[in-house]
């Protein structure tokens, strides 16, 4: 029987966990659960994106050791959010990690601004402004579900090919994994459209990109679809304008844990506003989104390199098990 929303309301999140995929090595799940993704991987190889239904997401994440209260805990991770800057219809918390295949490992990186150009197939009011998100809360991080995705997402894209963008340096063992926790809203009588991207057709500087689907209320059917366009379409404009002869697929993530992952610079993509259901009452739609990328080097159009610094007071370091 699942955590009723009032007992978590009542009680402290889980304290934070380590998750250690070394210690599954001796358990079935884990095997049953590497071979899905190696499947799931094969797809990926071919067609440069997989979605994958939360149901079948599920098993995965057990097998890769998600404790089972953390399910249920991450719903409502998204009440943690905090306003962006630059819009008013999103809340949301940002975190840098190290994807490390060399050591085997994941770790947390210290804050640094965030920041998108038109250079990178980014074109709306903030491009080129670096921004400033509220850091992932230690309830976040410290969610098993959370660590298990991002080793999903590693297995996944380990060694798959890709076009190189300008000025990261593919010479090196790390990946830079950006995870942000958003919630988009739309509340009607505040004259608040939400709008996942609101930037229309882009790309987000990335090499490889998930979205996973935390929770929605009050959605509507036809809210936050998902096209992946030829990189011949133009960048910027809405997703109505779209040729529809440049569209490579279309997907929604509707259910908890629904999960897209596809070579960013492979596709541009776009998505539509979140629409109410009852226009009396907020909808929200709750999303993890993970950009992963190498680094940075010096001169890099954003105008700054990463920095490989460990963060000094939420440190973490998570064991990856390869193939």
């Amino acid at each position: 029987m699942g955590i009723s929303s009032k007992d978590l309301k009542k009680s402290i999140y889980p304290s934070a966990h380590t998750l250690n995929v070394l210690d599954r090595r001796y358990d079935v799940q884990f095997y049953e659960a590497i071979t899905k993704i190696m499947a799931l991987r094969q797809t990926y190889l071919r067609d440069h994106y997989i979605f994958v239904r939360g149901e079948d997401m599920v098993p995965i994440l057990r097998g890769l050791g998600a404790r089972e209260e953390d399910f249920e805990f991450l719903k409502f991770i998204s009440d943690q959010t905090g306003d962006d800057p630059t819009v008013d219809y999103r809340t949301l918390t940002y975190g840098r990690y190290c994807i490390d295949f060399e050591t085997r490992s994941i770790r947390r990186l210290e804050r640094q601004p965030f920041t998108l150009t038109v250079q990178e197939d980014y074109k709306r009011h903030d491009s080129g402004i670096p921004r400033d998100f509220d850091e992932a809360p230690a309830d976040m991080q410290g969610n098993t579900v959370v660590q298990a995705l991002m080793l999903f997402k590693a297995l996944v894209f380990q060694n798959v090919p890709v076009v190189p963008r300008d000025m990261l340096d593919y010479a090196s063992h790390s990946w830079i994994c950006m995870m942000f926790n958003v919630r988009t809203f739309t509340e009607e009588k505040l004259g608040i459209l939400g709008e996942p991207a609101l930037e229309g057709v882009h790309s987000d500087g990335a090499d490889h990109t998930m979205t996973v689907l935390i929770g929605s209320n009050n959605v509507r059917s036809d809210s936050a679809v998902t096209y992946m366009h030829e990189n011949r379409e133009t960048t910027g404009i809405p997703v109505w304008e779209t040729n529809p002869t440049l569209i490579k697929a279309r997907v929604q993530h509707r259910d908890f844990l629904d999960t897209l992952v596809f070579v960013d610079h492979d596709y541009k993509h776009s998505l539509t506003p979140i629409y109410q259901i009852d226009r009396s009452q907020r909808a929200t739609r709750d999303m993890l989104v993970v950009h992963t990328r190498r680094p940075k080097v010096k001169g890099h159009i954003s105008g700054y390199s990463d920095t490989m610094t460990l963060h000094q007071t939420a440190s973490i370091h998570i064991p990856m098990w390869l193939p």
